[in-house]
C-alpha cells in the first residue's frame, strides 16, 4: 500500500501544473491564484493538523520559523513557479525545475552535510547533462527567456528552502500547515496595492483552482505522508519521480504539448540521476534529513515532500 500511496501523491503534485495552466484560461491571475490556494490549503491543514495534535506543545519560535518559511521562502519559490507557468509549456518547466534535487545535493556538499561519493558525482553530471539537452534542444525552438529564468529561480529558491528546513524539527504536518499560513499572508499582502483580491473569475477559474487544491495541495500532501510512513523517505523519494513523468503525460493530453526527441532523453536522464543520488548506500542512513525526499516533486506543492525535518509542497513544491 505504501507504495501505491506515494505513486498516486506523485500523480497528484504531477497535476498541479495542468490545473495552473486551465485557472490561466479561465483569466484567473497569478496572485490571485496563489493567495486563494494557499488559504484554502491552510483552512483545511490547520483543521487536520489540531485534529490531530500536530500543532499541540509547538514551541513559538519553531511556529514562527515555519510561518516565515512560507511567507518567505515558499511564497518566492511558487511566485516564480507558476510565473513561469504563465509563460511556459508545462511540461517543459516540470524538467527545468527538476534540476533542484542536483542543487540540493551540490549546496549540501559545500555545507558539510553531505558526502560526495562517486556515485553520487556521476549522478550529478548525467543530471546536468541531462538538463543542458532539455534547455538546448528547447532553446532552438525559441525559448522564453524570463520564463526559463524563473523556473530555474524556483528550484534555486527551493533549494534554499529545503536547506533551511532541514534545520526545523517541527512535525510534518504541522509544518506543511504554519507555511501555507505563511504563503497565504504574504499572499494577501501582495494583493493590498491593487485593491485586494480579484475573485470575479468564473466557474472554470474555481474548478481549477478547486483542483489545485484539494488534489495537488492537500490530497498530495496526505498520500505523501501516508505513504512516507510506510516505505520511508528514500523510497518515497524514489516512487515521487513519477511527477514530472506525469506532468509531461498529461500536458500532451490536455494541451497537445510534446517535447523533442532530445528534450525527452535529457528529462529521462534527469529522472535517472535522480533515483541514483537517492538510492539508499548499503548500510548507510539517510544524510540530510530533508534531503531524503527532496527529490520528489516540482512545485512541490508544499514543503510535504520533505520527511520531518522539513516536511512540507512539495511536499511538493513545488510543484
Amino acid at each position: 500500500m505504501g507504495p501505491l500511496l506515494c505513486l498516486l501523491s506523485a500523480a497528484c503534485f504531477g497535476a498541479m501544473a495542468i490545473f495552473g495552466k486551465l485557472a490561466y484560461d479561465a483569466d484567473v491571475g497569478v496572485g490571485d491564484l496563489l493567495l486563494v490556494r494557499f488559504a484554502l490549503a491552510a483552512a483545511v491543514l490547520v483543521t487536520v493538523a489540531g485534529v490531530r495534535g500536530a500543532l499541540r506543545g509547538l514551541p513559538r519560535r519553531a511556529m514562527l520559523a515555519g510561518l516565515a518559511m512560507g511567507a518567505i521562502g515558499y511564497a518566492a519559490q511558487s511566485g516564480l513557479y507558476f510565473g513561469a507557468l504563465e509563460r511556459m509549456d508545462a511540461s517543459l518547466l516540470a524538467l527545468i525545475l527538476y534540476v533542484y534535487p542536483a542543487t540540493v545535493l551540490l549546496a549540501a556538499v559545500a555545507l558539510g552535510r553531505e558526502r560526495a561519493t562517486p556515485r553520487r558525482a556521476v549522478a550529478l553530471v548525467v543530471a546536468l547533462a541531462g538538463i543542458a539537452l532539455v534547455l538546448g534542444s528547447a532553446a532552438s525552438g525559441g525559448l522564453d527567456a524570463l520564463g526559463t529564468a524563473m523556473g530555474l529561480g524556483a528550484a534555486l529558491t527551493y533549494t534554499a528552502y529545503i536547506l533551511v528546513g532541514d534545520r526545523l524539527t517541527v512535525p510534518p504536518l504541522a509544518l506543511a500547515a504554519l507555511v501555507c499560513a505563511g504563503a497565504t499572508l504574504t499572499f494577501g499582502l501582495a494583493s493590498l496595492p491593487r485593491g485586494g483580491p480579484d475573485l470575479t473569475f468564473s466557474a472554470d477559474g474555481w474548478l481549477a483552482i478547486g483542483g489545485i487544491v484539494v488534489v495537488s495541495t492537500v490530497g498530495a500532501i496526505l498520500l505523501f505522508f501516508a505513504g512516507l510512513a510506510r516505505v520511508g523517505p528514500s523510497g518515497a523519494s524514489i516512487l515521487s519521480t513519477l511527477e514530472p513523468v506525469v506532468t509531461v503525460a498529461l500536458a500532451a493530453a490536455a494541451f497537445g504539448e510534446s517535447l523533442s526527441p532530445l528534450q525527452l532523453l535529457g528529462g529521462a536522464l534527469v529522472l535517472s540521476a535522480v533515483v541514483v543520488m537517492q538510492w539508499p548506500a548499503r548500510g548507510a542512513g539517510v544524510g540530510l534529513r530533508s534531503w531524503g525526499t527532496a527529490a520528489a516533486g516540482s512545485e512541490r506543492a508544499l514543503p510535504a515532500r520533505q520527511p520531518p525535518a522539513a516536511a512540507a509542497g512539495s511536499a511538493n513544491g513545488g510543484h
